[in-house]
């Protein structure tokens, strides 16, 4: 396992940047080193729906996030990230109040991105509850695969990058009392960014529609409910003598 991870961090990632550096040894990583992106990058390849040309803006601006996640969920120290300038950065979603780095760093993507002031009965996920680490667990056990991004049509260039994206995954693992349903889970948003000289990002706007995300989770039946179903079928897979016929 140490030789494989030794050989990923000397050949990089190919849509993230900053994995191999020779400053690497000088970042403190969540879990010690770089993460390794096999699975979700395999899932991306198989399901985007674009392939944007080498150097192209689509292609700059796709990895360039995908390089701002791969830090805000794996780096501790924003004088680490090489994706955002940390002292004029804001991250503003549907509306809300925008958050700073530190605040984003501290409280993690989901938290950031899901956050809402919904009344509480009609909230499928209360960021408020959730630490960084819950959150993180939460949907990498509902999306044991990955949670794949990818940049669906550029509409502005540099400074202000306006973008269409789509984040999608498969629910093939439980979602709090939900039982996994296998089925695509899936949203689209829009988003701007604006970047410095440096092209770090200091303002990101985010806009979609979290119930787009939720009802693919929500589809899955109460886990009690989900057992007790397995086992009447298996029960009258039993007691059918033409259950092997069907």
């Amino acid at each position: 396992m140490a030789s494989a991870e030794a050989s990923v961090k000397r050949v990089g990632d190919k849509y993230r940047s900053f994995f191999d550096d020779e400053e690497n040894t000088k970042i403190e990583w969540r879990h010690g080193g770089p993460p390794i992106y096999d699975s979700v990058n395999q899932l991306f390849e198989q399901g985007r729906t674009k392939e944007w040309p080498k150097g192209s803006l689509e292609e700059i601006v796709q990895n360039a996030i995908k390089s701002w996640e791969m830090e805000l969920s794996h780096k501790t120290r924003l004088q680490d990230f090489r994706t955002i300038n940390p002292e004029k950065f804001k991250l503003f979603v549907n509306g809300r109040e925008g958050l700073t780095a530190e605040e984003t760093l501290r409280i993690g993507s989901y938290n950031a991105l899901l956050k809402n002031s919904l009344p509480k009965e009609f909230q499928y996920y209360k960021a408020e509850e959730e630490s960084f680490e819950s959150s993180h667990d939460l949907f990498r056990s509902a999306l044991p695969r990955g949670f794949a991004w990818e940049v669906v049509h550029v509409y502005s260039g540099p400074p202000l990058i306006a973008f269409k994206f789509r984040h999608w995954g498969f629910f093939e693992g439980p979602f709090r009392s939900h039982a996994p349903t296998g089925e695509l889970v899936q949203f689209y948003g829009l988003a701007t960014l604006k970047v410095d000289d440096s092209l770090r990002a200091e303002d990101v706007e985010v806009y979609y529609d979290p119930a787009e995300l939720f009802a693919g989770f929500l589809k899955g039946l109460p886990i009690s409910d989900s057992h007790t179903a397995k086992s009447q079928d298996s029960e009258a897979a039993i007691a059918c003598p033409f259950a092997e016929l069907k």
